[in-house]
């Protein structure tokens, strides 16, 4: 009889903990429908970015370095309003100025090497964009290993322009293309 007198409340709770999982998405809600990268590369010691298609707009860019770790370094960039136009740009590495209108905001630490990271997390700010995520010792092994005209792209590997151009939007969008989905 006891048995008997459980059984409702074993049920609703089983129904309970079916439907909580059930609701729950295994992607974030406002993720884009295809994964977002950027293109990077290292020659001759410096990172490089290709944003994959134009950036407009844009009024800053965050580089994270080992993000949640007792390991993790930013570096920002800005621009004033209305921003800049952003494609490609050299980030680290170089003993002279970059040749972009953005401007360094908050510098690595003077001790830092970005070459001993293990991931970098890049965000643009301005225009509506996505995140890329970057695996530095990758990076680094492969860069030399690819014609100077590819960047490696997370997931989808090293792309040249016509490869991007095929792909941004059908395998995976670049960091400023609208999500078609």
């Amino acid at each position: 009889m006891a048995d008997t007198a459980n059984w409702p409340r074993v049920t609703c709770a089983t129904i309970l903990v079916a439907a909580t999982l059930a609701a729950c998405e295994t992607k974030a809600q406002f993720a884009p429908s295809l994964p977002p990268a950027a293109g990077f590369r290292v020659d001759d010691g410096v990172l490089k970015l290709w944003t994959g298609t134009p950036c407009q707009g844009v009024t800053g860019i965050t580089l994270i370095f080992d993000t949640g770790t007792a390991k993790s370094t930013e570096q920002t960039w800005t621009a004033p309003p209305p921003g800049v136009l952003l494609e490609h740009m050299d980030l680290l590495g170089t003993k002279e100025p970059t040749t972009t209108p953005l401007e360094v905001q908050t510098p690595l630490p003077t001790t830092y090497d970005w070459t001993k990271a293990d991931s970098l997390n890049f965000a643009v700010s301005g225009p509506p964009a996505n995140g890329a995520r970057l695996t530095i010792p990758q990076v680094l092994v492969e860069s030399p290993q690819h014609p100077p005209n590819t960047y490696l792209f997370g997931q989808r590997g090293w792309m040249n322009a016509a490869d991007v151009q095929r792909e941004n939007g059908k395998s995976f969008l670049t960091v400023c293309t609208p999500d078609p989905g």
